[in-house]
Formats: C-alpha cells, structure tokens, sequence
C-alpha cells in the first residue's frame, strides 16, 4: 500500500471538524483505499454503492443506516444522491452517534442535492493522484509521463501504464457519464476530450471546437463543463480588475492529468514526450497542478493583458497575492511580461518555476525555484 500520510491527516481533522466528511476526485485516484484506512470493507459500517450487496442493504436506507454507530462509509456517493436528506436527518440527531465519510467522483456542483440537503453539515476534500511531495523528486519524470492514477504510476511498464490510461479513458466516456445521469454518446465525448487536449495551456474559446464537431456551442460548453465538474479538466480563471489596461476574460483550459492528457495526444515515452509540440505546455499543467496540490491557495487565476503581459498563475492565501511563472528552460531570465505583473498585481512576490536543481533570486522579489524544492522553498503563509 503506498503510503499516503497527507491525505490521512486531512481526513482525521475533517472528521473531527464535520459530522460529514466527502472525499471526491476522479475514479481510480485512491478514495477507497484511503476510506478503507478507517473502515474495513467487511464491516456493516461500509456500503460500496457499485457492489449488488450494498443496494440490497440499503433498500430500506433509513432502516439500515439509523441503527449504526461511529464511522459510516458510503462509497460511490454520487450513484444514490437521494440518500442525502436522509443524511441530513441523521446528521442532526441529539449526540451525533454516526458520522459519515462519503466518497465521489462528482464535484458538489454536478451533485447539488449535497449542497442543498447538507449545507453547514458536510466539509469536502477534494482527493487527487500521487503528487510529487508523495513519490519524490527523483521520480519527477516518471510522474510526468504517466500522471499520477496510482494504477497507472505503479504499473511494470511505460506501455501497460499506456493501456490502463487508455482504458480508463474509454471506461468514462462509455460508462461513467450514464452512471452520473449524462446520456451523450461516447464518440461524442472522446473526440470533445481529444480536442479539448489540443487546447491545452491555451485561453478557451468554444466557438472553434464547436465547427471543428458540428454541433453547438452551448454543448460544446457543457461537454466542457462536464469533464470539469468530474475533475478530468481544470478551467483556469481568469483575473481581472480596473488597471487601465483591456485583459483577457476568458479561462484556459488543462487535463489535469498528466498521463490522460499524454494518451489523448498519442504521446509515447521519452523521447516521443520531450520532442512532441505540447512538450512545453504538458510541463506548464504538470507544475501547475503540483503548485495548487502543495500550496492549497485560497483562489488561483491567471492573468494576461492584449498587449501581450501575462502570468501562468496569481494566487491568493490568507489575503496576500504572489505570483507564479512556470518555464522549461535551462536558466529562466527577469522579462518584461515579469515586470508588468509585478506592477500591475501589486505582487508580494513571484516564483519562477523550471525543471533545473539550482534556486537563485532574478530581482529583489523574484526567486528561480526548481520543481523538485517547492515545498521546502515557495512558502506563502
């Protein structure tokens, strides 16, 4: 079992905190062998909703589930969101003899009953794949490649990492979306989430993909939408204030997962990865999802003007800005583009992130960070 040991301590605090605790993220990232940390799979405690003998169980929910004390699993959540008001209800008994950790792979937006039905009563923690804090610095590349499923990080091989990334692709669209209540034919969806791959690291416009599919930009967003709210896509957004100057207002778009984007691109192993055209902007999604998963920032956008002034990331925690430029290059410079950002966002400071092993300061509050030291080094508390 890899040992996980910043997710465990985020889910004994949530649990002393809430009397709910869900765990969401993408299938297949861990949240059943996290959950199962707490409650054996065997007990009467934990209910799989993808297993035959859970639903008979829970037939009669209220029946099933008043009765038990202490720690209730509910796996797979997002299969039966009309056992919610009766979470509710149980919640707020006098005592609090059971809580719940539910586990998903739906966001609470594609699951609003959570919201509506659990408000003030659920906390969420939003699970994700091995990060590079997790496997260490000496398996960057690794975790590059294949992203950071643990199916398809731990496999033997490049190639069998390459097959369950593939299969795991076609699993979603053909029944993942069905299980969540979205009947859009797999095809559709496939080719929707291979061009959305293209896109990648770019400002989203949804007008293009629309023609290039044939069917309407209102579709094209909700497929968007979809992969968003099922935590495959990261829609970036934009900052935007009155600093005299006409600004991009429109969110860019990433896979958020290293490995799935490489699949859906036809990318191999190195070298097919290093001499690819997304080499550069799989990098940019790379770190920067490692940046959000280590910092935990209050909010994240990016920036960038017409005139050409840009920043990969503007983060926001505990009332102070700081800033973010991601660089695949061997000795990252101070640009013009850094100069603007600095001024225009007020930022405290800005980190420049590359893939090299040494961190040298570019101007008083500029700093060159490599990947592998960001968490001993970019500090934003």
């Amino acid at each position: 079992m890899f040992n996980r040991p910043h997710w465990r301590a985020a889910i004994g605090q949530a649990l002393q905190r809430s009397r709910i605790v869900a765990l969401i993220g993408p299938r297949q990232v861990g949240k059943t062998t996290l959950a199962r940390e707490w409650v054996a799979p065997d007990s009467a405690n934990y209910f799989d909703l993808e297993d035959p003998v859970s639903l008979t169980r829970l037939t009669e929910p209220q029946t099933a589930l008043a009765p038990l004390t202490g720690l209730v699993v509910l796996d797979e959540i997002q299969r039966a969101p009309e056992l919610f008001p009766l979470l509710r209800v149980l919640a707020d008994r006098p005592g609090l003899p059971a809580r719940f950790l539910l586990l998903g792979s739906a966001s609470p937006a594609l699951l609003q009953q959570s919201s509506e039905s659990l408000a003030g009563r659920i906390e969420f923690i939003e699970v994700s794949g091995f990060d590079l804090s997790e496997v260490g610095a000496q398996q960057t590349d690794v975790l590059w490649g294949r992203g950071g499923f643990p199916l398809a990080y731990l496999a033997e091989t490049d190639e069998n990492s390459r097959v369950w990334r593939k299969q795991f692709i076609q699993s979603f669209v053909e029944r993942d979306l069905r299980q969540l209540g979205f009947d859009i034919p797999a095809a559709a969806m496939y080719r929707f989430w291979a061009m959305l791959a293209h896109y990648h690291g770019q400002i989203w416009n949804a007008a293009e993909p629309a023609r290039s599919l044939g069917i309407a930009e209102a579709t094209v967003r909700r497929y968007l939408d979809l992969l968003t709210g099922t935590f495959l896509v990261r829609q970036l957004p934009p900052w935007h204030e009155n600093i005299g100057k006409r600004q991009v207002k429109a969110p860019k778009v990433y896979v958020r997962d290293s490995g799935l984007l490489h699949t859906l691109l036809g990318i191999g192993p190195d070298p097919g990865l290093l001499a690819h055209p997304k080499c550069g902007a799989s990098w940019e999604g790379f770190v920067l999802e490692t940046v959000l998963h280590q910092l935990q920032p209050d909010a994240a956008y990016f920036w960038a003007t017409h005139g050409g002034a840009e920043l990969d990331l503007l983060l926001f925690k505990n009332n102070r800005r700081f800033g973010v430029e991601i660089k695949r290059a061997d000795a990252p410079r101070l640009t013009p583009s850094m100069r603007h950002a600095l001024a225009d966002l007020h930022l405290e400071r800005l980190y420049v992130v590359y893939p090299g092993n040494k961190a040298y300061p570019l101007a008083e509050t500029v700093q060159v960070l490599p990947l592998t030291q960001l968490q001993g080094q970019l500090v934003i508390d």
